[in-house]
């Protein structure tokens, strides 16, 4: 009964919500440890059976080995949609995760790149096919704000330079158009034209846009390896990883004036309070450059 339900949550997120492979995975690994705690601790075979109290003794032993409130947040979150799933099924008859409290967490401010510190990592080299791809991922990614994810999925297809755009599909597969500048466009129309078919070599079916040496689509960690050697060349001191660009573009719209709600479309956020943290990532900058420049800070 415990496994039965179990693979019907996957299947029910997956076929009815759409979710990505990535988010379902999130979600098995916290409630993996759930299930064998109910199974093998609690020794119950039947949701109907799952009490309050022992959830709340799971999540005891999660803070007990140290697991921080983010984690144990987003767990309490796994769990809860679970047992809403379970309702819905008509497993249970009542939701045993309904009034647990979810810890709450300091919410960090996203690492951003100074402007600077973009044009040091974008004005790089490039001449060579391998050269010309990385500069179109980069420039591509800070004009646009789409996930790592989103850039590696891009097709052929997807790309509307006469028009100015680029179409791209988020979390839960939502289809979103994001406008694309100048130098970006410019940057990828050179890859298309001078490298993309040196990169291919005998595999010109491919439609991803962003290919590896053999031709074949580029993974995450293939970017990842990439913006890292790319950031080391550049003398970059921050701490970035694939996100860091995503975040530099909302931030740097939203201090040149751009309205939140643009912003948010552009990145694709369901909710605009996940926006608005980087309203406060433009407040602490305005400050510190306040403290560094004004002689009365």
């Amino acid at each position: 009964m415990l496994k039965y339900a179990f693979e019907d949550f996957f299947h029910y997120l997956q076929i009815e919500r759409g979710l990505s492979d990535n988010t379902i995975s999130s979600y098995k690994r916290d409630l993996k440890k759930y299930v064998q705690y109910i199974n093998k601790i609690v020794q119950k075979d039947d949701w109907d059976h799952v009490s309050r109290a022992d959830i709340i003794g799971f999540l005891h032993t999660l803070k007990d080995s140290g697991k921080s409130a983010a984690t144990m947040a987003r767990t309490i979150s796994s769990i809860r949609l679970f047992h809403q799933f379970l309702i819905r099924e008509e497993l249970v008859h009542q939701d045993a995760s309904l009034h647990i409290e979810t810890p709450k967490i300091e919410r960090k401010l996203p690492h951003v790149l100074s402007m600077q510190e973009v044009d040091s990592l974008l004005n790089m080299k490039a001449t060579t096919p391998l050269e010309l791809r990385n500069k179109a991922m980069l420039e591509l990614l800070y004009a646009t704000g789409l996930r790592v994810s989103e850039l590696i999925s891009l097709t052929m297809n997807d790309l509307h330079l006469t028009m100015g755009f680029v179409r791209c599909f988020g979390k839960g597969s939502k289809e979103r158009i994001v406008p694309l500048g100048d130098v970006a466009h410019n940057a990828v129309d050179q890859y298309i034209n001078h490298a993309r078919n040196n990169l291919l070599k005998k595999n010109k079916d491919e439609t991803i846009l962003f290919v590896n040496q053999h031709g074949k689509p580029l993974t995450r960690q293939g970017f990842w390896k990439i913006l890292k050697a790319i950031a080391k060349e550049a003398d970059i001191q921050k701490e970035i990883t694939p996100h860091t660009l995503r975040h530099s573009f909302a931030t740097h719209l939203l201090e040149n004036g751009a309205d939140l709600r643009a912003v948010q479309e552009m990145l694709g956020h369901t909710d605009i309070s996940t926006t608005q943290i980087y309203t406060h990532v433009t407040k602490t900058r305005l400050k510190d450059m306040y403290k560094t420049y004004h002689p009365r800070a």
